[in-house]
């Protein structure tokens, strides 16, 4: 309840924080258990979605290369290059799910390695082999994903996205609790 100390005198701002962190909340979820029970569809989503970031990002570099230099080939290059990766992952979004897979794999070897050596680090502190417990199973899911890679991204990425969606939804709807708690307290 600390976060809400700046709310607490805003009773209006904590009923709009309640209801939209519900409706929100309840949207993750659903869509987190799609992905958790469909995962091939939120892969296929995730990397249209990126597909369209690089889209967008092409426009704007674009309008940024023409407005403060429309010489520089190195600008208009990577708008080039930008829109072409963007029209491939949306026409084509398997390779795409691929790369995201890889980027995960590489993700959670660093996790590993981060999280082993900080184990080790505060060893004599109760509880340091929690840490050293996610470091292991970091490992343990970067080699999964890559023992399969890339058929193993198509359903492995939507599960990842799918699950901290619907994680990131239970939290929302906790949050719209507590902030409607605190507003009926005021």
């Amino acid at each position: 309840m600390v976060s809400f100390k700046i709310f607490s005198n805003n009773k209006e701002l904590l009923q709009k924080f309640s209801k939209y962190s519900k409706i929100i909340g309840i949207i993750f979820l659903i869509i987190g258990l799609v992905g958790i029970f469909y995962p091939v569809v939120i892969s296929l989503a995730t990397a249209i979605f990126y597909g369209w970031l690089l889209l967008f990002s092409s426009i704007m570099m674009a309008f940024h290369t023409y407005q403060t230099d429309k010489k520089d080939w190195l600008g208009w290059l990577k708008v080039v290059i930008l829109f072409i990766i963007g029209v491939l992952v949306v026409i084509n979004p398997l390779p795409g799910v691929a790369a995201i897979g890889m980027l995960l794999v590489i993700y959670f070897f660093m996790d590993a390695f981060a999280s082993v050596a900080l184990a080790f680090g505060v060893k004599p502190e109760k509880n340091w082999w929690l840490i050293f417990l996610n470091g292991f199973l970091s490992l343990f899911l970067g080699i999964y994903l890559l023992m399969g890679w890339p058929l193993s991204s198509l359903y492995l990425v939507g599960i990842f996205v799918g699950v901290s969606l619907f994680f990131d939804g239970i939290v929302l709807l906790t949050m719209g609790k507590v902030a409607n708690n605190i507003e009926k307290e005021l």
